[in-house]
């Protein structure tokens, strides 16, 4: 008999939520065919078959959460498709627990779980209940949204919604309560309509039962940050459940197919009908609305202040086209000018420690490391992976990692843990083709850094007018902390690195 444990999810993650079971009790199975999905913050995690046979047990169901190495499911190894003779998937103990006798059961609070690290609130997305509606224990009442992490919970046990306190778009702290719900109604009879005992023993006799499907997590958060409704997608699980891959089939169809977007409904000024009708209304995602009140909460909280410079890359982009080839070849990465910057930040740092310090009350914070911030630009919107320790690592390292967390931000793969911790942040407008601009702090971090587009202009260098590749360089900080004085060393020690890089071998 061959055990399915959930596999190791990274750094600092130590518990998932089931999102999809792909096989059924009774499959047959191939080895490292997937047999489900795990969601944990903003990271999926795919579970294949460690051996060939067919799947006897499932021990933990969609929408449950367990901690690392935690049992899913046995496959046996001997057994036929189709020889179990009753299925290994039991009601637990708790779902066949009759209602408590005597009267009424007392009151059971819906609570606000766990929300992760340093995160003390989160707003409520979606209900997926409402008062009056009966559940079964686990299964999902509401979906909660803190800073780009999606917290589901679910009920913690069988009976009716009696009272919903934290409606859509209410603002939760850890611990607060929800709602309310009345544990035993419609559970005192393995037989009686709606009773978890009834839908576990048919699940496999019916098609579709008389409720709710739910869809899978990563599917819902994908629908909210494409600004796809339920209704345009066609699911293609069981029971017409939404997979992560409709909404991705959804999202990639040609525009024509989609329904026509509908029309504005909150009250504002008035608008000539001729404009009305050229309008679309779409609502702004998630992780839209984060990073709008997060750079708002900067502007309104930090005395924001944005120094320029200038620096010849000439030196650098020497250096680069001379070493790139043995670069790539020796560590198998191509040398960009991102760890240029990111060692010139670091080596500045330590010359200015107050741009790498924070403010926590009527205290300044100090941190003796730099895990430096790259913000990376998604379909979805702006996020800033944290490369952590990045004044121990080499050029090659830093490449790595760049590349590494810049992939997992496209595909929507970083978990939660990969974008804390920053004490400083790096922006490359350039790519975009940004001549200048000043980029907004990234709290509660006191200063980032502005690339831009390097542009060949006339400079005067002894005396004579030469074409350089020259680039702006702005650096935004917090002037409560950090004075005009450390602003501009912190910006000249970096541009003198870049125009010779030697510097930073030398530790000059």
């Amino acid at each position: 008999m061959a055990e399915i444990r959930v596999p190791t999810l990274g750094e600092s993650v130590t518990e998932a939520t089931i999102a999809t079971w792909f096989k059924q009790v009774g499959d047959t199975v191939a080895v490292d065919e997937m047999l489900c999905e795990l969601e944990t913050d903003k990271v999926t995690v795919e579970v294949p078959a460690t051996a060939a046979g067919v799947l006897s047990e499932i021990v933990a169901k969609e929408g449950e959460t367990v901690g690392v190495d935690a049992l899913l499911a046995t496959v046996d190894e001997n057994a036929e498709a189709g020889a179990k003779s009753a299925p290994a998937e039991k009601p637990s103990a708790k779902d066949d627990a009759p209602a408590e006798s005597g009267g009424e059961s007392a009151p059971l609070d819906i609570m606000v779980p766990s929300l992760g690290e340093s995160v003390s609130e989160a707003t409520v997305s979606t209900w997926f209940k409402k008062v009056g509606d009966t559940v079964s224990q686990d299964e999902m009442l509401c979906e909660l949204e803190t800073d780009k992490v999606s917290v589901e919970v679910p009920s913690p046990a069988s009976g009716t919604i009696t009272e919903i306190l934290a409606e859509e778009g209410a603002t939760v702290e850890a611990g607060g309560k929800l709602g309310v719900m009345r544990p035993g109604e419609g559970t005192t009879s393995p037989t009686q309509p709606g009773s978890s005992a009834e839908i576990a023993n048919s699940a496999s006799n019916e098609p579709k039962q008389e409720k709710d499907v739910e869809d899978a997590p990563s599917a819902k958060k994908m629908m909210a940050e494409k600004g796809i409704s339920r209704d345009q997608v066609q699911g293609s699980g069981k029971d017409g459940r939404v997979m992560k891959e409709d909404v991705m089939k959804m999202a990639s169809a040609p525009a024509s197919s989609a329904p026509a977007p509908q029309p504005a409904s909150i009250p504002r000024s008035p608008v000539p009908a001729e404009d009305a009708a050229r309008e679309e209304r779409v609502k702004m995602t998630r992780l839209r609305q984060t990073i709008a009140r997060r750079l708002k909460e900067a502007q309104n909280t930090a005395a924001m202040l944005t120094t320029y410079n200038e620096v010849d890359m000439t030196a650098t982009m020497d250096l680069r086209k001379e070493y790139k080839d043995l670069f790539e070849k020796k560590h198998g990465v191509k040398l960009g000018f991102m760890s240029f910057f990111t060692k010139a930040c670091c080596h500045a740092l330590k010359e200015v420690p107050d741009v790498n310090a924070e403010i926590d009350g009527t205290d300044v914070v100090y941190k003796n490391f730099v895990h430096m911030g790259v913000a990376v630009g998604t379909p979805t919107g702006l996020v800033v992976p944290v490369v952590r320790d990045a004044d121990k690592m080499s050029f090659a390292d830093i490449e790595k990692k760049i590349a590494e967390l810049g992939t997992r931000a496209r595909d929507g793969k970083l978990s939660m843990a990969e974008m804390q911790g920053g004490t400083f942040t790096i922006s490359n407008g350039g790519v975009y083709g940004s001549l200048m601009s000043s980029p907004i702090l990234n709290p509660p971090q006191s200063g980032i850094l502005g690339m831009h587009k390097i542009q060949q202009r006339p400079m005067v260098i002894n005396g004579e007018i030469k074409i350089r590749p020259m680039m702006y360089l702005a650096l935004s900080y917090d002037h409560r902390i950090v004075d005009g004085k450390g602003a501009v060393t912190f910006l000249v020690r970096v541009k003198e690195a870049l125009e010779d890089p030697r510097r930073l071998l030398m530790d000059l």
